[in-house]
């Protein structure tokens, strides 16, 4: 008899108690780092299919200018001295263009 109870004590008891933590601990990382990563892509995502000619970025090396080409994946930019620069889609910086954005607004 006291075999059992000691056996049943060390063995952790409940699947239960060790099963919801973990699901827990799953569900707080989706929250709080998976969910805002997708956001963000897809904000950006977005951003990038809505540019067009004359519309001001910055790039995330911290270009300015203003778009002048257009192609699928690449635009180029016109910077202010009239250098000519060519930048890949995803070299637009989110952040920073929404600022542009909003100090004309």
């Amino acid at each position: 008899m006291t075999s059992t109870v000691i056996l049943q004590a060390a063995g952790g008891g409940n699947m239960l108690t060790t099963i919801v933590p973990m699901v827990l601990i799953m569900v707080v990382f989706y929250f709080f780092m998976i969910r805002p990563q997708v956001k963000k892509a897809k904000d950006h995502k977005k951003l990038v299919a809505e540019l067009g000619k004359g519309d001001k970025v910055i790039t995330t090396a911290g270009i300015h200018g203003k778009i002048i080409d257009l192609n699928e994946t690449t635009f180029l930019i016109e910077v202010e001295s009239g250098a000519k620069i060519r930048f890949d889609k995803s070299a637009v910086s989110l952040d920073a263009t929404k600022a542009v954005v909003a100090a004309k607004a």
